[in-house]
């Protein structure tokens, strides 16, 4: 806790074994470092680039992730259909239409003692048709707001006009509305005039030296011959993406949104100064 304001630390769509890995040699040299009150990590590509599965689920919260999002691809892998009746941290959207598995929010309990919503919701643009997430959002705000003082929303989309008009739409509603899903890092981070922090995409966390994660060549021969291609996780040049946002425990308001961007080297020269775990 800073004074009256909860640390919230969002991850980037971590995609396969690359952003997994940035996440284990990582994280908890992060949080020591910037005080860091509740971490939340889409994990939608998690697995291999697309889904995620319950043992990966399980490796992520042991490494520290307090609450995962999805999107698109979080049904992709069948056995986390289960999963999802067993583990209310992990989310999907929750403007899929009744009767899919799992729930779109969850209220977590920061360290500092502070309960923090997260709501995860999918877009409609270039995207599957699913529920109107501009209503969905309101009703699940306004039901939400008396358990908990910060409300954080974690917007799953394609279009970035989309994105914006829902950090407008919540703007003074909610803590912060950011935005995920295209795998590249915005750098339209800002806190709205009615105390929303907003950025359109947080970016990825996964190798950079790709095309959005995926191996170039198989990429390239899509778009050369339009032919089926092999899609593998590429591997080289990782990056870790996320925002770190202060959240006003009065207000539920933000004070202050910061981007994060770290290569490889950079978090193990982070991870070497830190503290040892009492």
């Amino acid at each position: 806790m800073i004074g009256g304001v909860t640390r919230l630390f969002f991850i980037g769509d971590i995609v396969g074994r690359p952003g997994r890995e940035l996440v284990r040699r990582g994280l908890s040299a992060l949080v020591g470092r910037h005080r860091v009150d509740l971490v939340i990590a889409n994990v939608e590509n998690a697995a291999a680039g697309f889904g995620v599965t319950p043992d990966i689920a399980e490796e992520l919260f042991e490494l520290g992730v307090h609450v995962m999002t999805g999107g698109n691809h979080i049904f992709d892998k069948k056995e986390i259909l289960p999963y999802f009746g067993e583990q209310p941290r992990l989310l999907r959207p929750a403007n899929y239409p009744e009767g899919a598995p799992g729930r779109g929010l969850y209220v977590a309990r920061a360290t500092n003692g502070v309960d923090v919503a997260v709501l995860n919701l999918m877009g409609r643009v270039f995207m599957t048709a699913l529920d109107d997430p501009f209503r969905a959002a309101r009703f699940e705000v306004d039901a939400v707001r008396a358990r908990a003082p910060i409300v954080f929303v974690d917007f799953h989309a394609e279009a970035t006009s989309e994105k914006v008009a829902m950090g407008w739409h919540l703007d003074g509603r909610v803590a912060a509305v950011v935005g995920t899903h295209t795998h590249v890092q915005t750098a339209d981070e800002r806190v709205l005039p009615q105390g929303t922090a907003y950025i359109t995409d947080v970016g990825m966390t996964g190798a950079h030296d790709s095309v959005i994660g995926v191996e170039r060549s198989a990429i390239l021969q899509r778009f050369l011959t339009a032919l089926p291609q092999r899609f593998e996780t590429a591997t080289e040049n990782p990056r870790l993406h996320g925002v770190l946002i202060d959240a006003d425990e009065a207000t539920g308001l933000a004070a202050a949104i910061t981007r994060v961007s770290l290569s490889a080297g950079e978090i193990e020269a982070l991870a070497a100064t830190a503290a040892p775990r009492p």
